[in-house]
């Protein structure tokens, strides 16, 4: 009865931490090229590029700015374009509890809305 008792417990045992690596392990649609989570690394490795070549302002410096100016603190951020223009989107939490969405130029840094 006893080893009927271990054995069981090691397969218990077993399947709960194969549910942990399942769990752990991402899911097949976020390595497809047409995934949210692909679109997302995407930006990040174009922004990336455009910051090595000086073409595009750290986001990092985007945010300091932004900090220093109104308060509050960033919720999201993302790189998206307008035609051939690099533009930063930055959600933000102003001190006050309002949500601005900031449209950065990515190049100079430039707030262009959200004021």
């Amino acid at each position: 009865m006893k080893r009927i008792l271990t054995s069981l417990a090691g397969a218990a045992a077993a399947s709960l931490i194969g549910v942990e690596i399942a769990a752990a392990d991402p899911p097949a649609a976020a390595h497809r090229p047409n995934s949210l989570g692909a679109d997302w690394r995407q930006q990040q490795d174009e922004a990336r590029q455009g910051v090595r070549q000086r073409r595009l302002m750290p986001l990092g410096r985007v945010i300091e700015t932004l900090h220093r100016q109104t308060g509050g603190r960033q919720l999201d951020a993302g790189l998206e374009y307008e035609g051939d223009r690099a533009i930063y989107r930055v959600r933000w939490m102003t001190a006050d509890g309002r949500r601005v969405d900031y449209m950065i130029d990515a190049t100079t840094g430039a707030i262009l809305s959200g004021h």
